[in-house]
């Protein structure tokens, strides 16, 4: 058994209630394994995310690039600027996150709004407002829905996710190995660890 899937089944066993479906670290209820089975591309080659604004830590003009961090674990987590769930829960597992890994040659980091519905709050200003307000160090990026679109913006489409907070694990390959809703951040951190160190 290879090291990935060792670290997988040593998750399930930690977690209890709040291990893993999938590649885990999400409540291991069958409503959550079927959730993160309805939503998202787990086994999938993960889509390069075509958007025009992309701010580095310090607010400055940016890139970035899914495809070209091929090698590197990828880490995403895709919000809106008036969601609850990102304010309670997304950004402090980014925050936590990037004071882990952002700078590791293995990892990448990135967060994009992905607008599908409150424009008017959303805005790409709010990006570089989010990143102050929580210190994220890493790229963050904005993806409009089309203007009195209905539907969502094109990454949400790309990535099937089921809203925001969502986030995204993709493997050294470029294929998601997680996307859901929610996180063990502190699994999520000692699951990384494990494979960089």
């Amino acid at each position: 058994m290879n090291e990935l899937n060792l670290s997988r089944r040593k998750l399930l066993a930690a977690g209890g209630s709040a291990a893993i479906a999938g590649m885990g670290l999400i409540a291991s209820s069958s409503a959550a394994a079927q959730e993160q089975d309805q939503y998202g591309i787990r086994g999938v080659e993960a889509p390069e995310i075509e958007i025009d604004y992309w701010i580095d830590g310090d607010g400055k003009e940016s890139t970035f690039s899914v495809k070209e961090s091929k090698g590197k674990w990828v880490f995403l987590k895709f919000f809106q600027n008036w969601c609850p769930g990102c304010h309670s829960s997304g950004f402090p597992t980014l925050k936590a996150f990037s004071d882990e890994f952002y700078g590791h040659p293995q990892v990448a980091i990135a967060a994009v709004q992905t607008v599908f519905e409150g424009d008017w709050v959303n805005k790409q200003e709010a990006v570089r407002e989010l990143q102050l307000r929580y210190d994220i160090p890493a790229v963050m990026g904005h993806d409009p829905r089309e203007k009195d679109s209905e539907y969502p913006s094109m990454t949400m489409i790309n990535y099937r996710t089921g809203g925001t907070p969502w986030l995204v694990l993709i493997d050294p390959n470029g294929v998601v190995v997680f996307n859901h809703f929610h996180v063990d951040r502190k699994l999520l951190i000692e699951f990384m660890k494990e494979q960089v160190t």
